[in-house]
């Protein structure tokens, strides 16, 4: 099942959406790097047409490269998370995983020990209806909270 332009801007701000969720985690630990921010940003700004897909993987590089360059393991998951809502204009797919390093950055932030399920909760809330049959578990584990988005190889413009 491929997606059209406005499934795939939906996808991206659906990322962004889970991204931006966790962006103080990253930024309690490092206040002065607004790359994640930017990552964001970026994605949102690509789902309105006012970046090309380039710029957008431009900011989802530099997300990942703060990512890199974080020394907690809360901080990582929050940038990571940013950097693949950036990507999701390139590839679709890339939503999922910007979801899942959101759940990864509250698992390991321990806020509380339901935090991630509300998280994830709160994702599957807010994706849009016509999007949820791209998601499913994993194939092994029903039960699982791991997404994957199938984007058919649709690949963003520039």
């Amino acid at each position: 099942m491929g997606l059209d332009r406005r499934d795939h801007q939906a996808l991206a701000r659906w990322a962004a959406d889970c991204a931006e969720r966790v962006l103080p985690l990253f930024e309690e630990r490092r206040p002065s790097d607004d790359r994640p921010r930017r990552a964001v940003a970026a994605g949102r700004a690509w789902a309105r047409e006012q970046i090309t897909t380039s710029e957008a993987r431009a900011a989802a590089v530099a997300a990942h490269t703060a990512a890199r360059e974080a020394d907690d393991d809360v901080a990582r998951a929050a940038a990571r998370a940013a950097g693949h809502a950036a990507a999701t204009a390139h590839v679709p797919a890339h939503a999922s995983h910007a979801a899942n390093y959101a759940v990864t950055a509250v698992a390991r932030a321990a806020i509380s020990h339901d935090t991630p399920a509300r998280e994830r909760d709160w994702q599957r809330g807010r994706l849009p209806a016509r999007l949820r049959a791209l998601a499913s578990s994993e194939p092994h584990r029903e039960d699982s909270p791991w997404w994957t988005v199938r984007a058919a190889g649709l690949r963003g413009s520039s």
